[in-house]
């Protein structure tokens, strides 16, 4: 039977998360640690390294790693990685802080003590250096920009013991499945050749149909939706998992596809971020991954198919997962249904371009919305929803860049 491909790095899959009695004398040990809080974007990244899903990473990385993920895409050691993943403190608390000391690190939002860290390194960097490399602009309005900018302003580098899942499994029950529970269920159902679908949106048409093109030719499609912060507007985990799970039993066949979340926030990224998509993939054991338009972008940051591009310009053998991509797609009056620019010959008004945005700013609108752009029974869900909210909970959602064409 034809394998899964590898785990990232060749090896097998590399989870820090401790167990049994080495989890609680590390427990022991951490209470007695410098505490250094992490922000929700480092916790989600101490939770995919104990999760395995940043596979081989073992921890924070050194300003070696972090200038040549910027500058070349690999870290000190050789490894292909895309976007750097760092921890940061601020300057009181680093200089209570010195190379060799463990400290124990502190899910900010929550106060549990997450992961335990042997220090190899203080560091500074260029802030702005990174956003250019990593998000092509320096603009605050950015929110991954942002990001980069409110970290604190000394990294810390070194290996992790991972101590919690941060309440994902507990909040998302069977959803919430670690790298080794995919690939269990992939072999389990006899698949190998497996797209994954990245969404942060619940899925309209457009999105169903990107999953169906990969079904006519793969085993599966792991819709793998993302369970951790979004930016104000976005529809929360829960909504957007039920409405998925809908369209799966209403309009997909049985066994083509699973439905599963991680626990990273986005970061706006565009193609880096889908280049880092497709590596995490690679270690939950997919082969492909779908890119169709503006995969992880955000306002007009970024080209439309910039996402497909990178992964011509990355070396042959950086990735075993390969983008699977997909032309701008659209529901197409005269040819009554699905379509692509490659597909259909029509043009302006007899295609109805679809985007998350669109929907979100719609339906938070109380506009009516076609059955061709979304399946009425995923409508029913998030109208549900957006009736829910109360007027100081609502979102202003504007159309820009590629959502508003």
């Amino acid at each position: 039977m034809p394998k899964l491909v590898n785990p990232h790095g060749g090896g097998d899959l590399k989870p820090l998360l401790l167990e049994g009695a080495a989890l609680a004398a590390e427990q022991k040990k951490a209470a007695d640690l410098t505490k250094v809080k992490t922000s929700s974007r480092e916790t989600g990244d101490i939770i995919m390294m104990g999760i395995g899903g940043f596979t081989p990473l073992d921890g924070f990385m050194t300003h070696a790693d972090w200038q040549g993920v910027c500058d070349g895409y690999k870290m000190a050691s050789g490894l292909f990685w895309p976007i750097p993943i760092t921890l940061s403190t601020d300057e009181v608390t680093a200089k209570g802080i010195s190379e060799g000391d463990e400290i124990a690190l502190v899910n900010a939002e929550s106060d549990e003590i997450i992961a335990t860290m042997k220090v190899s390194e203080k560091y500074s960097i260029d802030k702005a250096h990174e956003c250019m490399q990593v998000y092509k602009t320096t603009d605050i309005e950015h929110p991954g920009v942002k990001m980069v900018m409110d970290q604190g302003e000394v990294n810390l580098a070194g290996s992790i013991k991972v101590l919690s899942q941060g309440g994902f499994p507990e909040a998302y029950g069977d959803q919430f499945m670690t790298p080794a529970q995919t690939r269990a269920e992939f072999e389990k159902r006899g698949w190998s050749q497996v797209a994954a679908f990245q969404t942060r949106n619940p899925m309209h048409r457009s999105h169903e149909y990107l999953a169906k093109i990969a079904i006519e030719t793969l085993d599966g499609v792991l819709i793998h939706s993302l369970l951790g912060k979004l930016k104000p507007g976005d529809i929360p985990a829960d909504v957007r998992s039920n409405a998925i799970g809908t369209l799966i039993e209403k309009y997909f066949a049985p066994n083509t596809v699973i439905q599963a979340g991680y626990p990273l926030d986005m970061r706006y990224a565009g193609p880096r971020e889908a280049l880092l998509h497709a590596l995490f993939r690679q270690n939950y054991g997919c082969s492909q991954q779908i890119v169709g338009r503006d995969h992880a972008g955000v306002g007009d940051y970024y080209g439309p198919f910039d996402a497909h591009t990178i992964f011509d310009e990355i070396p042959a053998d950086a990735l075993e997962t390969t983008a699977l991509k997909i032309d701008w797609t659209f529901w197409c009056n005269k040819c009554d249904g699905m379509a692509s620019m490659k597909t259909c010959p029509h043009e302006g008004p007899d295609r109805i371009l679809l985007s998350g945005t669109k929907l979100r700013k719609a339906l938070s609108e109380g506009e009516e919305v076609s059955d061709k752009f979304s399946r009425p029974e995923v409508l029913t869900i998030l109208r549900a929803y957006y009736g829910s909210l109360k007027d100081d909970e609502k979102v202003e959602i504007k159309l820009s860049g590629h959502s508003a064409k």
